[in-house]
C-alpha cells in the first residue's frame, strides 16, 4: 500500500510539472497574438537565413515588434524571401536595415531591425519592402577561418602567399 501512494505522489508530480511547461509554451506562444490588434506585413531579401524560422522574433532595439510570418526562396534573384508581420505601431523609416541575428553563441536567430532617419516611411498596406538587408553569420565557416590560419592578424604574409610566379604548374 505505501508504495502505491509513493507512485502516484511521483505521477502527480510528474504531471504538475508537465502543465507548467504547457501552460508556459502556449504563453509564450501566444506573444504573437498580444501584438495591438493593427498589423501590417513588410518583406525583406536576405542573402542568407542561417537559423531563422517561420515564428521567429522580429526586433526593433531588442523589443519584440512583430514575428516572421513566412520564407520564401525567389529562384531568379537566388535570394531568401522573408515576410515580417509588424505591429501597427511601428512606423518604419524607409531607410531601415534589416540582419539576421542571434542570441549568443547557441541562442534562436531572429531579425533585427534598425531604423535609419529617412523621412517616408515604409508604407503599412503591405507592399513594403526593406532595401537593406544583411544576412546571418555562419559560425561553423567562422570558425574554420580562424582554424586555419586566416582569421588571424599577421604583419608579414609573403611566406604563405608567394607570388604567383614562383608556382610549377603542369601543362
Amino acid at each position: 500500500m505505501r508504495e502505491s501512494a509513493f507512485e502516484t505522489l511521483i505521477g502527480a508530480i510528474v504531471v504538475a510539472v508537465a502543465a507548467i511547461f504547457l501552460w508556459f509554451a502556449l504563453a509564450r506562444g501566444g506573444d504573437a497574438a498580444a501584438m495591438s490588434g493593427k498589423t501590417y506585413e513588410v518583406t525583406a531579401r536576405f542573402n542568407s537565413v542561417s537559423g531563422l524560422a517561420r515564428g521567429s522574433d522580429v526586433r526593433i532595439a531588442g523589443v519584440k515588434a512583430g514575428v516572421i510570418k513566412s520564407i520564401d526562396g525567389d529562384p531568379q534573384r537566388f535570394e531568401a524571401v522573408v515576410t515580417m508581420t509588424l505591429d501597427a505601431k511601428w512606423e518604419l523609416p524607409d531607410d531601415t536595415d534589416a540582419r539576421v541575428s542571434t542570441d549568443g553563441l547557441l541562442g534562436g536567430a531572429y531579425v533585427a531591425l534598425e531604423p535609419g532617419a529617412g523621412f517616408d516611411v515604409i508604407p503599412q498596406d503591405g507592399t513594403g519592402e526593406i532595401q537593406y538587408t544583411r544576412g546571418s553569420v555562419d559560425l561553423l565557416t567562422l570558425f574554420a577561418s580562424f582554424a586555419a590560419g586566416s582569421g588571424g592578424s599577421s604583419s608579414d604574409t609573403s611566406a604563405s602567399n608567394p607570388p604567383a610566379d614562383e608556382f610549377d604548374y603542369p601543362e
